[in-house]
């Protein structure tokens, strides 16, 4: 055999995308010089690394084994210009995370000083439901994932980072008394805005309806925080949101808490990633850096969360 790096790297990312314009794309390169690199990397064996039914690629099970043995070698090769950086003074490479939408308003901040210490990494952060970020993290698509809810179908090392509070919020023009509740029958009456099915926050919310046997009075459902924040300040119904996610809206006065009997909701944000995975130096280097520096990091930019 005589394949180059250059077509393992291309094949792997073909596997990933399962799209040869997708990977050409990620990879900045023609759809057709993707195309030859991959029938150059194929015509070296004699089983099918993929195939095409209809205008699908698909990768055969030869193909995975082959994908991940290409995967480890790319990883050890990656070491190689790691450690010669690190040898430098410097770390360099790609560091991948994946972040439930409502943990955007968590993980930069600390991204930020490991950034800033290490300029030479590139980062590439994806946001999106939690759905799809434990798609991309069973995929290995991403180094870690941000999350409070850990699927249960895969084998997972966590790092807890801090907690999450999810409080039921009302516009702040709202007429609803305050003082004259006392228990959960608000639920019953008050007209309730839902995350989309796949959201985090929507499956805390109905585990603590369940437990309390509430069937809430649903009003619609939004795909975002910013969409379910701007539904409730112009006072279209009540959600319950992260406290993270509000900060603005409260000291502007746009929202405010509505004090229920089992609320907040409280949670951990986490990150997790596979245990089969194995971390580059940088992805190592990050991890290294969220355990000694989670408790500096809540103190300076979360504390305010404690008065609520």
């Amino acid at each position: 055999m005589n394949f180059t790096l250059h077509q393992l790297k291309v094949f792997s990312v073909i596997v990933q995308k399962k799209s040869i314009t997708k990977a050409a794309e990620e990879l900045n390169m023609t759809q057709p010089a993707a195309s030859i690199q991959l029938k150059n990397f194929q015509d070296q064996f004699d089983i099918p690394l993929t195939e095409v039914i209809g205008r699908q690629l698909y990768v055969t099970n030869f193909g995975s084994e082959i994908y991940n043995i290409a995967e480890s070698i790319l990883n050890q090769v990656g070491t190689i210009d790691y450690k010669t950086q690190a040898f430098k003074g410097l770390l360099s490479g790609k560091l991948r995370i994946s972040v439930v939408s409502t943990g955007n308003y968590v993980m930069p901040y600390f991204l930020n000083g490991f950034l800033k210490q290490h300029p030479q990494i590139d980062l590439v952060l994806d946001v999106s439901n939690k759905t799809n970020v434990i798609k991309d993290l069973e995929q290995n698509e991403v180094d870690f994932s941000l999350v409070t809810i850990s699927p249960k179908h895969l084998d997972l090392y966590e790092e807890p980072i801090m907690i999450n509070k999810l409080h039921l919020v009302a516009a702040s023009s709202n007429s609803l008394n305050i003082k004259s509740i006392e228990d959960k029958s608000i639920f019953n009456r008050i007209p309730l805005i839902y995350r989309e099915e796949g959201s985090g926050t929507r499956f805390t919310m109905q585990e603590f309806f369940a437990e309390q046997h509430i069937q809430p009075k649903i009003k619609l459902e939004l795909t975002t925080n910013e969409a379910i924040k701007q539904a409730v300040v112009a006072d279209i119904g009540m959600s319950i949101v992260s406290l993270l996610s509000i900060k603005n809206e409260l000291s502007q006065n746009e929202l405010k808490i509505i004090p229920v009997k089992g609320l907040p909701l409280e949670s951990q944000w986490k990150l997790i990633w596979l245990k089969k995975k194995n971390l580059s130096p940088v992805a190592l280097a990050f991890l290294d850096y969220v355990k000694q520096e989670k408790d500096k990091v809540y103190n300076k930019f979360f504390k305010w969360m404690e008065q609520y």
